[in-house]
This record gives structure tokens, sequence and C-alpha cells, in this order.
């Protein structure tokens, strides 16, 4: 693996593989960082935001003036953060006008942004629809009022609901909504509470994230008391999967769910080891075998740009046995799988891990899909233990 600097003039000499590409703009500004978030985040204080969106037009000229850029059309657009809901609506469309400006935009492109729900209501909503945002994906996480406030949210459950009530009378058909389980005095009764209620909301996709404490976080330097034990967060995992089954959602990737049509397009691009350019600081984007990722400091971002510099800080070009090993790592967090002969490849001369997939293959974990092989329910329960080995 190579890892170092990569500069404007290598990124230009990277060429796509792919005419199609996904496109990511990473918002960093929180009103409040929640202990549990490693992302990229920074405060907002004054002035910062009115830098940032001077800095981010900056970024999309640049790297639409990389000399493939022309030849390539975005299919997905996310929004993510930090907290994308505290741009305007006009903020909001001039970002995505000079986006349009760079590049070819296609006229069916997918266009996400996050939200949380105490910072968006019907006439936002409305404005963000109007400059071309079809999906919503609301960042509910839970809904015990007493445990949202130690989490960092600053919604409460009414708050939660009034927002998704928001997003529909704007006119969002395609809304997503986020929750967390494994989470600290949350037992499964109350998870599943909450999963029923969301449910209940009629959304278009459900995301549910197991809690971990990434480096980066403040649980995970601080610790945090209550967390259930891992037999719990096991009957949290199968009470979510089954009630969404119930309710006709297709289990499609670990930790999605979504009606018929609704898979999250831009998420599939990563699933899929597909490419994707990236803006924002800290932003990683991933162009013919290479990988970057964009300086993470807020300020230091702003003043690469207005020097005229694209901000990419590292990057990392993927072997041919990292890229298959990727791509299978992704491949079986979905529903679809991967091909037999991605797996044979990897599996070539292997003996001792062959026999491990063939164990997981005989515990019913890895079955077939008739041209190729995808994790069943339990798999996916117990993925990581393969991921290591496919490594």
């Amino acid at each position: 693996m190579a890892i170092g600097q990569l500069h404007p003039v290598a990124l230009a000499g990277v060429e796509p593989g792919d005419a199609s590409l996904g496109f990511y703009v990473h918002v960093p500004f929180c009103a409040q960082r929640c202990g549990y978030c490693s992302f990229n985040t920074a405060a907002l204080e004054a002035g910062a935001m009115a830098r940032y969106l001077a800095a981010l037009p900056r970024e999309l000229d640049l790297l639409g003036d990389l000399p493939w850029a022309r030849r390539v059309r975005i299919a997905t657009v996310f929004f993510g953060g930090g907290t994308p809901s505290l741009l305007a609506p006009d903020e909001l469309a001039a970002v995505l006008d000079r986006l349009r400006a760079r590049f070819a935009v296609a006229p069916d492109a997918e266009v996400t942004v996050e939200c949380n729900p105490e910072s968006v209501a019907r006439a936002k909503l409305e404005g963000y629809r109007a400059a071309g945002v079809n999906r919503l994906s609301l960042g509910v996480q839970a809904l015990d009022d007493a445990l949202l406030p130690r989490l960092g949210r600053l919604h409460d459950a009414r708050g939660a609901r009034a927002a998704f009530a928001s997003a529909r009378e704007a006119g969002f058909g395609n809304v997503s909504v986020d929750l967390m389980y494994g989470l600290p005095g949350l037992d499964a009764d109350g998870f599943a509470r909450a999963v029923e209620a969301v449910l209940g909301w009629a959304p278009a996709h459900l995301s549910a994230y197991a809690l971990t404490l990434d480096a980066g976080s403040r649980w995970a330097a601080a610790g945090v008391a209550g967390l259930p034990p891992e037999e719990a967060v096991v009957e949290q995992y199968w009470r979510l999967a089954r009630a969404a089954a119930a309710r006709g959602f297709e289990h499609y990737e670990i930790s999605n769910y979504a009606r018929p049509g609704f898979r999250a397009r831009h998420n599939l691009i990563y699933w899929r080891a597909a490419e994707y350019l990236a803006a924002g600081p800290g932003a990683c984007g991933f162009v013919g075998g290479v990988r970057y990722a964009n300086v993470r400091a807020t300020p230091r971002w702003c003043e690469t740009l207005e020097q005229g510099t694209l901000p990419v800080d590292a990057s990392e070009t993927l072997t041919p046995r990292q890229r298959l090993a990727e791509r299978l790592i992704l491949g079986l967090r979905t529903a679809d799988g991967v091909p037999h002969a991605w797996l044979d490849e990897r599996l070539a001369g292997d003996t001792p891990l062959r026999r491990r997939v063939d164990a997981w293959r005989a515990r019913g974990l890895l079955g077939e899909t008739g041209s190729g092989v995808r994790l069943s329910e339990e798999g996916f329960l117990l993925s990581d233990a393969l991921f290591v080995e496919l490594l």
C-alpha cells in the first residue's frame, strides 16, 4: 500500500474507470457533537460557515477542471456531515448549481441530504426540494427522551416525528430514517418500540447501526457506562430484522433496509467498490484505483482552496490483492453478494481460508445466489469474523 502526498497534478493523471461517478459533499458543522461520533466535524463558530461556503465552489471548480471531468456523469450526490441540514436552502441550491455547471449531472440523479430533526421544518425542506434534492436521510437515532440527551442529540421523540411529517408535507417520497442499537441503557423492548414506531411512519428506507466506540469519539476516549451485553445487542438486531421483514422491507445490506425500489443508490456505489469524487474537509474519494482524502481541519482546507490548490492530503493506490479483498468484503455486505469468480480467486492457493469458508457454508452463514454467493441473515450478524479472514 502506498500512502503519501497526492498532489493535484497526480489527481489529474488518475483516469476513472467508469463513466458514471458518485459525488460526496462533506458539510462538517454541528451545533453539538454527539458522544459516539467519530466523523470529521467542526464547531459552528462565527464566520466559519461563510468561509466554508466560499471555499467549496472553488473546490468544485478545481475538480471540474480536471482533464477527464467533462467525460464523466454524476449519478448520485450525497451531502453528509456533520449536519448538512444547517445549510439554508439557497446555500444548498448554490452548491448544486455550481456542481451542475462543472459536471454533467444525470437528470435522474439521486440527491440526498442528511438532516437532523431539530434543524429542519417544512419551509426549509420545500426549499431543498426546489433546489433538486430528492432524498432525505433523517438522523433520528433513538426515540427515548431520557436517552437522547445522553447521546448528545438536540431533538426529542416528538420532534423526530414532526421532522418526518414535515418531509412528507414538503413532497419527499424518498425518506430514510437512521436508528442505532446497542446504546447504553437501551434494552431490547425499548429498541423494538422505537423500530415499530419508525416503521409506522412508513419511511422508504431504514438504516440501523450497532453502536461502535470508534477512535476519535468522546465515548471511545472517556468510556461510557451502561452498555448492554453482547447477547442483548444480538437480540436487538434480530428484533429489528424481523420487524422490518414483516413490513415488507428488503434487508439489502448489513445495516440497511429498503422498500422495493428504494435502495440507497449512492451507498451502493460504496458497497460495489465503484468510483466517486468527494469535496469538503476530510472527504474521501475513490477514482481509478486510487483512494484519496482531503485535508481534515476545516480552516486549513479553506486556506488551501483560497490559495487555488485542491486540498488533497493523502492517498493510497490499491494493489490487485487489496482491490479484490475490498470488493469481496463490500459485496458480501449486500444481499446481492459477489460472483463465484471473485471468491474463487481469493481462495486460490489458500487452503486454510478455503476450509474456513467451507465451514461457513456448512453452518448456513454463506449461501448461493445462483450466479454467486451471499451471506445469510445470521451471516450478516457474524460477518466481521469472515471479513478479517478475507483481508
